[in-house]
């Protein structure tokens, strides 16, 4: 009997030990796993490419304000430099001064630097403007670009469909020294707008239509915020990019699925050019649950006030999410999480949600706050006493992250929906006869409530247990709930916005007008909430956790006179309860 249960015991080690260790290999190859970008720049450096060098770049267009999808392309950028022990460009596509500004510089350098990222050179395609135009002479030294003067229209029709070859317009075999003297002039400013464009002479049969003698610059009299009004013509998107990539010497070029099309392009005009071999890849981008990405939707939404403005915390921009109280841990986590694919697929906002309450619920302070309050009145506890009690700030943190003073009272704010007049029998919070722990304090035990002439109930009387104080009770008395309060006489007030998603469906973007199912319970204000006095000395991006409401952050708008707090998410996932009910 002995042998058989020694035999039994080695042999459960022996699963025990293989389990782990085969849990051990499991671990090591998820952490040696490689997405098909870092497998592409292991291989250019295990062979030489580039010197093994690894430059990458975040060319954003200064024509708004950064959002979560950006945040995926920077947190991808950037990681792969740090990684391979590369550097990163931060390089400003300001090509089309009509809807750029310096404002939007700003906030995009300040986005960054808030994500933790720090560019290796700030760039401007503008800087590059007098280089871009010597790359187009040339191609039309090459007869490999032409001054077309017909109409937009015009131009599209001639290009022909992805079944039908388009046709040459009347100006494609101009000779090359018309071609110099028209593009000279356009340069000069002889012509208005829209009047001439350059294109590449290509190919009209190409089965791709990017290649079908793509516009390469344009006539736009504008002022650009950075050059001023000496250039009166302004480069294509697709003749700026990858020109500017080879200028720096960009060894990974990397785009959204969008670009694929282009990428032909690219790699033409880098091609006839004889310039740096920069090379393009493509990711899918983020599409995200309950939101839009698309930058003229977010502009209709600040321009038409559906939203406070680009940084409402409603809306998916990283300057939004930071109002919110969203931490750029949470969002560096999230862009992990959800990895880079080939394939476009929608991520549901509930991880990005569920980040920031990881995050937070290490590091945010825990504080009490009530939103609806009715007063709570311990009858027998000594007339203008108060006590000094002590909560920690964190108690999920090792080793204590320090602790603060709440004063304790005869008269304390408790939670409406902590009460019922008539409770139900799992009820385990206040109610005629029964008995409830206050945070941080005593048992308290309700005999008698008090309503208005509405019927509404104002106050509730309670007797309290002297000796059942949080941590050195001795009164033995056991009870099922716990509840949070602040004093009456030391309650700070405060607004109190509670947050919620913007949209009421899952997928917006493919509503006929995104503005219809716009969630009308996206914003909820609690004008005078009452908030415990450490609170007076809150910090804008520190984290709180309200107990049992919630993360909350202070507004950027908060003054010492009035307090706003914006809440960053809920302490669950109240929208899968909502799924859940309605499927």
């Amino acid at each position: 009997m002995v042998f058989i249960n020694l035999f039994l015991f080695n042999y459960l080690l022996f699963i025990a030990l293989m389990s782990n260790f085969v849990l051990m290999i499991e671990e090591e190859k998820e952490e040696k796993s490689l997405n098909f970008i870092e497998e592409i720049i292991e291989e250019d450096i295990r062979t030489g490419k580039h010197g093994g060098r690894v430059l990458t770049r975040f060319p954003p267009e200064p024509n708004g304000y950064l959002h979560i999808g950006h945040a995926k392309s920077i947190c991808l950028n950037f990681g792969l430099a740090q990684k391979y022990n590369g550097k990163t460009n931060l390089r400003f596509d300001d090509t089309n001064p009509v809807t750029e500004d310096t404002e939007y510089v700003e906030s995009i350098k300040n986005d960054i630097k808030w994500l933790g990222f720090q560019w290796a050179e700030e760039l401007y395609t503008s800087d590059y403007f007098e280089t871009l135009y010597e790359y187009a002479v040339k191609l039309i030294k090459k007869g490999l670009a032409y001054v077309d003067d017909s109409t937009p229209e015009e131009i599209a029709a001639a290009k022909g469909s992805p079944t039908e070859p388009g046709i040459p317009t009347p100006y494609r075999d101009r000779s090359i020294e018309e071609n110099l003297k028209l593009f000279q002039e356009m340069r000069e400013g002889k012509y208005k707008d829209g009047e001439k464009v350059l294109r590449a002479k290509i190919d009209l049969a190409s089965p791709n239509m990017h290649m079908r003698d793509p516009i390469l610059y344009r006539i736009k009299h504008a002022h650009h915020h950075r050059t001023g009004d000496k250039w009166c013509i302004y480069p294509m998107y697709d003749f700026a990019h990858g020109q500017s990539d080879s200028i720096e010497k960009i060894t990974h070029s990397i785009c959204t699925l969008e670009f694929v099309p282009h990428r032909q392009l690219y790699d033409w005009l880098i091609e006839q050019l004889e310039i740096f071999p920069s090379k393009q890849y493509e990711f899918a981008r983020l599409n995200l649950s309950y939101t839009v990405m698309s930058k003229r939707k977010l502009l209709q939404l600040v321009n038409e006030k559906y939203v406070e403005g680009w940084d409402d915390p409603r809306m998916p921009t990283i300057s939004g999410l930071r109002r919110r109280g969203y931490t750029p841990e949470s969002i560096r986590n999230f862009c992990e999480r959800i990895g880079i694919q080939k394939r476009e697929n929608m991520i549901d906002v509930s991880l990005l949600e569920f980040c920031i309450r990881e995050d937070l619920n290490k590091t945010a302070w825990r504080r009490m706050a009530v939103l609806d309050p009715i007063k709570l009145i311990i009858t027998n506890y000594p007339e203008g006493q108060v006590e000094e009690l002590i909560g920690e700030n964190n108690p999920e943190v090792e080793g204590g992250d320090g602790s603060r003073i709440i004063p304790f009272s005869k008269e304390l704010w408790i939670e409406r929906e902590d009460f019922m007049e008539n409770p139900p029998k799992k009820f385990f919070r206040l109610g005629p006869g029964l008995s409830v722990r206050l945070k941080h304090a005593y048992i308290v035990e309700c005999h008698d409530f008090k309503k208005d002439e509405n019927g509404k109930v104002t106050e509730v009387y309670c007797t309290y247990v002297p000796n059942s104080k949080s941590g050195e009770d001795t009164s033995g008395l056991k009870v099922k709930g716990t509840i949070h309060w602040v004093s009456t006489d030391h309650a700070k007030e405060a607004e109190v916005r509670l947050y919620d998603r913007l949209f009421n469906v899952e997928n917006p973007a493919a509503e006929e007008d995104f503005r219809k199912v716009l969630n009308p319970e996206s914003l909820k204000v609690v004008p005078k909430a009452y908030i415990e006095p450490d609170l007076a000395n809150a910090v804008a991006g520190k984290g709180y956790q309200f107990i049992r409401l919630g993360y909350f952050n202070l507004d950027t708008s908060s003054t010492a006179e009035k307090l706003v707090f914006n809440r960053t998410v809920t302490l669950k996932d109240s929208w899968a309860k909502e799924v859940k009910k309605g499927s």
